[in-house]
């Protein structure tokens, strides 16, 4: 079997044609730069190619359960993923990083499984240029209506302040959980953006390059997705306070 869901390098033998590693821990690669993990890798070298997965591996199943939601599906699509990372290595031009690389093989594995297996959200759904004019930005009901005598368009309240929420709240199980599940029913192609921005950490410019979008369209997904995360956040901590 190959990589699974977690950042444990297990031993691999080989899948399909690839050789993978031998041995359960890697090592951090010594290649300073991409060029030269590049040339690790070309060449074979094992420790520099499980460190990558190690890196890697628990980001792409996240990544891959966007799409697909069936964990086991989630890891065929990983395990598919390196080993075309793998098959790829000759082909790879350095235009973009290895990161990168890695996670455009990952979508494109994963909207292929869609394709054949259909076990998941339909892949019409899943293009990131979807974005529909008509859809607002922030709720409407936060804002005055246009008759309004003094205010109209201004925000009928603020969004609330919880910077006087202890933080032991804010990072609960539970309202973490509460995050999560609103960021799993978002839209497919908010859902990407806000995973790889506010989950995983990257930067603008590396989701465009991965999600092949313009920044245009990566900020209005963005906001979108975190103005719905928040209504239901703010849903939650209200009925709390209520209780």
């Amino acid at each position: 079997m190959g990589p699974k869901g977690g950042s444990e390098v297990r031993p691999y033998g080989r899948i399909g044609n690839t050789r993978m590693p031998d041995h359960p821990d890697a090592a951090e690669s010594g290649a300073a730069t991409e060029e030269e993990l590049l040339a690790a890798l070309r060449r074979g070298d094992e420790d520099a190619f499980a460190a990558l997965v190690e890196k890697h591996n628990a980001m792409l199943m996240r990544m891959a359960m966007i799409y697909v939601r069936d964990r086991s599906v989630a890891e065929d699509v990983v395990q598919e993923t390196w080993i075309g990372f793998l098959e790829s290595l000759t082909r790879f031009e350095g235009r973009a990083s290895i990161k990168t690389w890695i996670f455009r093989i990952l979508i494109n594995s994963a909207k292929k499984r869609l394709r054949r297996d259909r076990r998941s959200i339909p892949f019409s759904s899943l293009g990131t240029e979807d974005l529909d004019p008509s859809e607002p930005m922030v709720d409407p009901e936060r804002f005055l209506g246009p008759a309004h005598s003094r205010w109209p368009h201004h925000w009928r309240s603020t969004p609330p302040n919880w910077g006087d929420m202890p933080e032991s709240r804010l990072v609960s199980g539970e309202t973490i959980g509460i995050v999560r599940r609103a960021i799993e029913s978002l839209a497919p192609a908010q859902r990407e953006v806000i995973t790889l921005r506010d989950v995983e950490g990257w930067t603008s410019d590396e989701v465009c390059n991965v999600l092949g979008i313009s920044d245009t369209n990566q900020r209005v997904l963005l906001h979108r997705a975190r103005s719905k995360v928040r209504r239901e956040l703010e849903k939650y901590l209200d009925d709390e306070k209520i209780a």
